[in-house]
């Protein structure tokens, strides 16, 4: 099973994967101009604004459920995975990814906005949805859907379970089939209330978590301040093949920073588009800047938070390419890749018995566990694009059967057979989006034109796709219809803009 894994994994992260997921996310960024740079203001006041409703969830539970899939094992295991592999040298790769990462996280996220639609009471959208939608070949969205669910709910629930088990044994010395079972215990509690459980779950406890973990790290950087330009040094020599001890290393440290940031900010996965549908704005680009901001977050705070403790307290090894490799620095003997972390804040705090491997086991707990949360309202928005009626309740419920136990399995099976499937499961996630949202782009760039054009008169961005030219956008075609009939013959005729918007969206 293992070689199979890996073979497969080979073929989907060749030098094509990771050298092509640079080259779109660069092409992202100079056809919107760079507007990761440009419209940063507006990522960052857009997603406190804007109010949840029957069919959809605010700008910021949007986030929150992105962020709660971005911000996971990804952050703690994954970025000690990338420095293992790939050298210091390999979190510079992890910045750069993220910065032209967040103009395809713009993409894929507004895209998902304009071809949403509303099924049941709920507002729905993703790759599979503007696939078809943007294509016209319902089997293309198909083919995504059924992928997304065999990597969210079977493939890659595993690795965020596997992360938690292992880091509560390590600071608990409590046994992985217990941990897995509390997580499953609490996971059903959640996911039997539906999207809207998940998204108030997912509000509280990844903004508190993620500050916390950020106020340590901040903690750890300031009593290591005069290491800081050292550290940079190294990160940056490592990145370009100039260091003395990781020379030679460039192709390591290219691909495990570039495949540890998709894995970690989800950039062009396909994953973020999920959430970022849900929410009730009046403009599709609205949400494509919130979730662009989502990824400077997750990377450039949450991951660069991890890699300064561990690079800071030096409480890492490094094996040329994988675990197979030339052993090139061994601070750490005998310890792997999981422990990274928690060893390094375990130095930072040496009088506070086993606080590193405590804290970061119980950060560990709330990341992964919200984003095994944000697997399954994925897994279930695309068993929502592919059934209907009592079909899509049969599904759903099998759906939530099978997330519960791959996540126990996951707990008990060793970590790197998890990452291996993860790495797996979001490969065949990539490859299909990623050429999606190059043939769908068109959109995307005349919906940020418009978006500007508006801001720009001083106006609250409207969308309205049929003056854009663009096609199949129907949610947006009604809302547009709806909003004009109420201002010309409803009941709220000589009532103020907000006001008409609030009644459209309460209906």
């Amino acid at each position: 099973m293992e070689s199979i894994v890996s073979w497969l994994n080979d073929l989907l992260w060749g030098p094509v994967m990771i050298y092509g997921i640079l080259v779109v996310g660069l092409l992202f960024t100079i056809l919107t101009k760079f507007v990761q740079v440009r419209r940063i203001k507006d990522m960052f006041v857009l997603m406190f604004t804007g109010e949840k409703s029957d069919a959809g969830v605010s700008s910021f539970q949007a986030l929150s459920i992105a962020l709660s899939g971005r911000v996971g094992t990804g952050n703690i295991v994954g970025t000690a995975t990338a420095i293992a592999f790939g050298g210091p040298g390999a979190v510079f790769w992890m910045w750069i990814t993220a910065f032209i990462g967040a103009s395809t996280a713009y993409v894929e996220s507004t895209l998902a906005q304009i071809y949403k639609e509303k099924k049941n009471g709920l507002y729905r959208g993703g790759p599979a949805f503007y696939i078809e939608k943007g294509t016209g070949q319902r089997w293309f969205g198909v083919v995504f859907a059924i992928a997304a669910i065999l990597a969210v709910a079977i493939l890659m629930p595993g690795v965020q379970s596997n992360a938690i088990s292992s880091a509560v044994n390590n600071a608990f010395g409590i046994e992985p089939w217990i941990t897995g079972l509390v997580v499953v215990g609490i996971l059903a509690f959640i996911i039997l209330g539906g999207v809207k459980r998940i998204a108030n779950a997912a509000q509280i406890i990844v903004p508190f978590m993620a500050v916390l973990y950020m106020l340590v790290a901040i903690v750890v950087i300031f009593m290591n301040i005069s290491e800081v330009p050292a550290v940079f040094s190294l990160i940056i020599r490592s990145a370009f093949n100039v260091d003395a001890t990781f020379g030679g290393m460039i192709g390591a440290a290219i691909a495990w920073g570039v495949k540890r940031a998709v894995y970690s900010n989800e950039a062009g996965q396909g994953t973020g588009p999920h959430a970022a549908a849900a929410a009730e704005v009046s403009h599709p680009v609205k949400q494509g800047l919130v979730q662009s901001a989502s990824i400077y977050i997750d990377t450039l705070l949450v991951c660069s938070a991890t890699a300064l403790m561990i690079l800071f307290m030096g409480t890492y090894n490094t094996n040329v390419g994988s675990d197979q490799g030339a052993l090139i620095a061994e601070n750490i003997p005998g310890a792997t890749y999981t422990e990274f972390t928690q060893l390094a804040v375990n130095a930072a705090f040496p009088a506070l018995n086993n606080f590193g491997s405590m804290f970061v086991a119980i950060a560990l707990f709330f990341f992964a566990f919200t984003t095994i949360m944000a697997y399954y309202y994925i897994a279930e928005t695309n068993v929502a694009y592919l059934f209907t009626g009592k079909t899509e309740g049969v599904f759903t419920f099998a759906l939530k059967i099978v997330l519960i136990l791959s996540t126990f399995y996951g707990a008990v099976r060793t970590s790197d057979l998890a990452w291996s499937f993860g790495d797996l499961g979001l490969g065949l996630m990539v490859w299909i989006n990623v050429i999606a949202i190059l043939i769908l782009m068109k959109p995307a760039l005349l919906a940020l034109k418009d978006y500007e054009q508006q801001k720009a008169q001083g106006l609250d961005p409207q969308f309205d796709p049929e003056k854009l030219g663009i096609k199949n956008a129907d949610f947006w075609v009604e809302r547009k219809n709806e909003l004009a009939s109420i201002k010309n013959n409803g009941p709220l005729k000589n009532a103020s803009k907000q006001a008409q918007d609030k009644e459209i969206v309460k209906k």
